[in-house]
């Protein structure tokens, strides 16, 4: 198979879909490998470095697209990149589909295969290509929150860890995930005051013995939500429904009870996000205030760390796209369950029900539209 890796064109997006060792293991089982010039310069891989393992560069994406047959990318096609899609092209890729009607009509109308990275599964329920970008976004998340913060930024002037004599800063994590998981580790390693709400027990648990003493566990529910979020300094929203809109989790009321300067980061922001105020940010402008609450909403927030999520997200991706290039993507997916449920948009179907649901379209399964 061709496989074709175009430079990423999201706002501050430095992370490639394919680094060179991916490349190389392509080319050793006999496929075809297109990179758009400069496309790993973001994360210090040179077309040369692309060349010795054994892809050719082309000068545009508009070339890759035209010689390829599978296109890998990180984030979602721009409209641009939609229009060069084609009934011949397998896409796969971050869609993030139930918030973007735009995406999401563009690519029916390409006729494209669009397969998700994020609502791919395993035999546990995991989300294995999603887990990557979480243990990176949810790390950041309190690095962002520690930044946005500081007086400078709007925030309230307070050090998350406190000092001797001065009390630590509350965080509260909403959503016992990957996200959430990997942003207590930070905040506890930052010897803040941390909070985490989860509706299930056996998650609680587990955070509770991992943790200990160093985290109070809490059952979600609307009453502690609106207790906890007015002691927060940062708030961490990190709750997931693979695949559909992000839930409401703060209202604009809730919002006027929190303290002014304190800061909410909405990690969830890629499938809608969990505030009602939340709105996609950059990490040129990554922040904006509401009712005196600093509001961080970069939508590809692991992209300001895009050399270490490009490492971790190829790791993942790696087999899938091997046994893509091997099969196509009817013998992959029909052959494979969990995979299959990363089959969102097949030949100008919906075939990703909560997508379907959330943007009106009538859904049609996968076996039916492959």
């Amino acid at each position: 198979m061709h496989i074709g890796v175009p430079k990423e064109i999201k706002n501050h997006e430095y992370r490639v879909g394919m680094t060179p060792t991916s490349v190389a293991e392509c080319v050793a089982e006999g496929h075809t490998v297109c990179v758009e010039t400069q496309a790993g310069m973001g994360v210090g891989y040179t077309d040369q470095a692309y060349i010795d393992a054994g892809a050719t560069i082309q000068p545009s994406a508009a070339a890759v697209f035209e010689a390829a047959q599978m296109i890998v990318k990180v984030k979602e096609p721009q409209p641009e990149e939609c229009k060069m899609l084609t009934e011949k092209h397998t896409l796969f890729t971050y869609l993030h589909l139930a918030p973007d009607p735009v995406q999401t009509k563009l690519l029916i109308e390409s006729g494209c295969t669009a397969i998700a990275y994020e609502t791919i599964t395993d035999a546990h329920g995991d989300l294995p290509l999603l887990s990557p970008m979480s243990e990176v976004a949810g790390r950041m998340s309190i690095q962002a929150g520690a930044h946005a913060l500081e007086k400078a930024h709007g925030g309230r002037g307070v050090l998350l860890g406190g000092v001797p004599g001065v009390a630590p800063a509350n965080v509260l994590v909403i959503g016992g995930g990957v996200v959430g998981t990997q942003a207590i580790h930070m905040a506890v390693g930052m010897q803040a005051n941390v909070t985490v709400l989860d509706k299930s027990l056996p998650r609680l648990r587990e955070l509770s013995e991992v943790f200990q003493s160093k985290v109070s566990t809490i059952y979600a529910t609307q009453d502690a939500l609106k207790h906890h979020i007015k002691q927060a300094d940062l708030v961490i929203l990190a709750v997931l429904l693979p695949g559909e809109h992000a839930p409401r989790l703060i209202t604009k009321k809730m919002l006027k009870t929190m303290r002014p300067g304190s800061v909410i980061v909405d990690v969830s922001i890629d499938q809608g996000g969990c505030c009602e105020t939340s709105r996609p940010t950059t990490h040129d402008n990554p922040t904006y205030i509401v009712d005196n609450v600093v509001h961080y909403c970069v939508a590809n927030m692991p992209g300001g760390a895009a050399r270490t999520a490009t490492m971790a997200l190829n790791n993942a991706t790696l087999p899938y796209i091997l046994k893509l290039a091997r099969l196509g993507a009817a013998g992959a997916l029909r052959g494979d369950p969990y995979f299959c449920e990363g089959l969102n948009i097949c030949k100008g179907k919906v075939t990703y029900h909560a997508v379907a649901d959330a943007l009106g379209y009538d859904y049609v399964p996968a076996e039916e539209a492959l």
